[in-house]
């Protein structure tokens, strides 16, 4: 008997999180949606049970172990354990040195880096089992430079990205591919537009361009497995 094709989407709300889901039920995967708020995810289920998709949610604050581990376990009970699984989620703090507390600091580390850890965690183990399986990171321009006033956004995204580094050499000889995508541009959203009204659509990311990007990571041949590639629009200087 095959096993039912699920994938898991932490950070799944309105956006790039929605658009990787519908991506993957698109391709018959039931989608287990994972977010600190309900109410950013019922609208994801609802509109993929309406195109015949089957979903989960699973409220959770990825940066807490116990509440990451409860979601998962309910997860695997519900769907099954995940063949791929994207870690999306991140926090947008903007300050500088002398504004932004530590406590803003450690959350934006612990929900940009350490969440992707403890993720890692609840999902590996049953792909080692496998001998498969697919492990991918959301990264940002912070994961390769950190501007001014961002140094909590961009702590973060560093370390998410050396973890994928480390993972992906890890892991890949046990047939696990980790990649980590570095989204160089704003992502078109809803929440973008309202903040820069008249903004034109060709000069920001499409999020289901995006999620295009991650399911062909996802099909990579082990013979030709990408670890790292950045997405920017055209007209995105770089």
């Amino acid at each position: 008997m095959d096993t039912p094709k699920t994938a898991a989407v932490v950070g799944a709300g309105p956006g790039l999180g929605a658009a990787l889901a519908r991506r993957f039920a698109r391709e018959g995967y039931a989608v287990g949606l994972f977010a600190r708020s309900e109410s950013s995810l019922l609208p994801v289920r609802q509109e993929l049970e309406k195109t015949g998709g089957r979903a989960g949610v699973y409220v959770a604050d990825a940066a807490d172990e116990a509440s990451l581990r409860s979601a998962f376990a309910r997860m695997r009970a519900e769907l099954g354990a995940p063949e791929v699984c994207i870690y999306n989620a991140g926090t947008y703090a903007m300050a500088g040195l002398l504004e932004l507390t530590p406590e803003q600091f450690e959350s934006s580390w612990k929900i940009g880096c350490m969440g992707g850890f403890l993720t890692a965690r609840e999902v590996v183990p049953a792909m080692l089992e496998r001998g498969r399986g697919t492990l991918l990171f959301t990264g940002a321009t912070a994961s390769l430079r950190g501007a001014a006033r961002f140094s909590a956004f961009a702590v973060g995204k560093f370390g998410l990205r050396a973890l994928a580094q480390s993972l992906a050499r890890e892991l890949g000889p046990k047939g696990i591919h980790v990649a980590h995508v570095v989204i160089d541009g704003m992502i078109d959203t809803q929440r973008v537009r309202n903040m820069m009204p008249g903004r034109e659509a060709s000069t920001m990311l499409s999020p289901d361009a995006i999620a295009e990007t991650y399911w062909q990571l996802h099909r990579q041949d082990p013979s030709a497995w990408t670890q790292e590639l950045d997405v920017r629009p055209a007209a995105e200087k770089f």
